[in-house]
């Protein structure tokens, strides 16, 4: 399969696209949300559950498996889709946001970035070149280039540096491509300035990329100062070539990206609130633990077909997390990815149907979003602690 042929655009709907990926592990119909694998698992669940509860495509991360168990004993075991037994198709991060957000020591220049292990201290060297060759050693569907991301609040002048490596960088990812199976995307950086991201979106579609994605966002910023930039990033991508929106995944803020002409979506968000109690209904996130749930006898969403909400009571969901039980933690999982999948294939029909308008604006409705002073401060809080 050449990459030429990756991406097929079906229809558009109020902003919206109904597309296809085509890649060597199957067909993708978007949007599309990821499941977060990075270590090459999905937290607490089985690749057949996840195949099972609607997903044909999950995110795995190149820092974290190049750390453990290392890219070289990966690839003698067949490979990444061998490896943890998944036969959709894999999108691999190429380890640039954990290297600056988890690395305790980190030191960049326009060759690489020199970092110590989060793990045990130990000294490592990656570079532009060396992202890629571990991508293709994995047999990632869809691989990242690197780049150098910048955090909310960073002066003008450090954003127009990382933006301009990060272009330099991905020229030479670009070159040091060598299978053409696999699809390898830029990704477009600048900050929160519209005049940086045009530039940075003009330099890199100018080198014709196989999809384009949207860095640096969803790191503590206020959503008003979120969606702006994705509307100024998607007017300057091709129509023809997928457009990803990383490290996005609260339903509100897919919808809205999908609005604005977002195709691929992939966060840790829905997995990660599950393990802590807070489960997804049209009504919002709701708090397992709560005493209103100790004698529910119903499923928490009586509108959902998950195996949890199929199979046990709220009350029992409840019971599972006051008594701190492992199995908590795969139903409240299973829950969350199956209400995910479930609104992603309700946005596709939408689309094409013609009916995306009226979709959004009755989702939105109903569904109670939290708070931004907490949903900063619980964001905040994560990338300040998280193992990935």
């Amino acid at each position: 399969m050449s990459t030429k042929e990756h991406f097929k655009l079906l229809k558009t709907d109020s902003g919206a696209r109904a597309g296809e990926l085509t890649t060597a592990h199957g067909k993708v119909a978007t949007p599309v949300f990821l499941p977060v694998g990075s270590q090459a698992t999905v937290k607490t669940l089985t690749p057949t559950e996840i195949r099972d509860t609607g997903f044909d495509m999950v995110l795995a991360n190149t820092y974290h498996l190049y750390l453990r168990p290392g890219i070289d004993v990966i690839q003698e075991l067949g490979g990444l889709h061998r490896f943890m037994a998944w036969a959709g198709a894999i999108l691999t991060d190429s380890g640039g946001y954990q290297v600056f957000s988890l690395a305790p020591l980190c030191k960049i220049d326009d060759a690489g970035v020199t970092f110590r292990s989060h793990i045990d201290g130990s000294q490592h060297f990656f570079t532009p070149e060396l992202a890629v060759s571990y991508q293709e050693a994995l047999g990632a569907d869809v691989m990242m280039v690197l780049d150098e991301c910048t955090a909310y609040g960073d002066s003008e002048a450090k954003v127009r540096r990382a933006m301009h490596r990060t272009h330099q960088w991905a020229a030479r990812c670009l070159n040091a491509r060598k299978r053409d199976d696999l699809a390898l995307y830029a990704i477009v950086q600048g900050g929160f300035s519209p005049e940086m991201r045009r530039e940075s979106a003009d330099y890199l579609t100018g080198l014709d990329f196989p999809g384009y994605a949207i860095g640096g966002l969803s790191v503590g910023e206020p959503k008003a100062v979120t969606l702006p930039v994705i509307e100024t990033v998607t007017a300057g991508l091709p129509e023809g070539k997928p457009r990803y929106l990383m490290g996005v995944g609260a339903p509100e803020d897919i919808i809205e990206g999908v609005a604005r002409g977002i195709d691929i979506f992939d966060c840790a968000l829905p997995t990660r609130v599950a393990r802590n109690g807070a489960l997804y209904t049209r009504r919002g996130r709701v708090n397992i633990r709560r005493a209103e749930y100790r004698q529910r006898d119903a499923p928490l969403d009586s509108e959902c077909d998950c195996y949890t909400c199929r199979t046990f009571s709220a009350a029992y969901l409840s019971h599972l997390f006051r008594s701190d039980e492992l199995l908590a933690l795969r139903l409240a999982t299973l829950h969350n990815l199956r209400f995910i999948a479930r609104l992603m294939g309700e946005i596709r029909s939408a689309i094409l149907d013609g009916t995306f308008g009226t979709y959004r604006k009755d989702f939105l409705a109903g569904y109670k979003t939290t708070d931004e002073v907490t949903r900063v401060a619980q964001k905040g809080k994560w990338l300040k602690g998280r193992e990935g």
